[in-house]
């Protein structure tokens, strides 16, 4: 997961300083220093800010497409949605929690609770399902029904 260049290159896009950015985010300067540095990973409350606040996609800060905001794009996330989505794309692979847990490397008992909308998604887990299942992070979400894949995902790249 490489953001952090993406956030940097955001912010001298529009001239703003990582104090303003941490202002948006209610944080400390140093705090959005370890974001962008990437020695810590945002929390996924921060990245939708910072993605609402710059007017742009979480596909986008991920790299995953060139598309800065995709047009039906709402400001929230939406755990309910997200929980539906993920249960919805596991069936379609056919895989259990447990198998998407290990295939993820995180606790079966974390999907569970994903899917029943009790918590988002981390943005690392997140990150993790658009990478492997090359699906848009903003319609996991429950930020767009725009887009639901970003590219066809090859049968080879989700068994491996």
């Amino acid at each position: 997961m490489n953001y952090g260049i993406k956030l940097k290159d955001l912010r001298d896009l529009y001239e703003v300083t990582q104090k303003d950015i941490a202002k948006v985010l209610n944080v400390s300067r140093s705090t959005y220093n370890q974001y962008e540095q990437q020695y810590d990973i945002i929390p996924i409350k921060h990245l939708n800010q910072l993605c609402n606040h710059f007017k742009i996609s979480f596909d986008y800060v991920f790299d995953f497409t060139t598309i800065k905001r995709y047009k039906d794009e709402i400001d929230k996330i939406d755990t309910k949605i997200s929980g539906e989505r993920l249960k919805e794309l596991r069936k379609e692979f056919n895989l259990t929690q447990a198998k998407l847990a290990k295939k993820l490397n995180i606790a079966n008992t974390i999907i569970s609770e994903y899917e029943r909308g009790h918590y988002p998604i981390s943005t690392a887990t997140l990150y993790s399902l658009s990478n492997k299942f090359h699906i848009s992070s903003d319609y996991l979400l429950g930020k767009t029904n725009k887009i639901k894949y970003l590219e066809k995902p090859k049968e080879k790249e989700l068994i491996g």
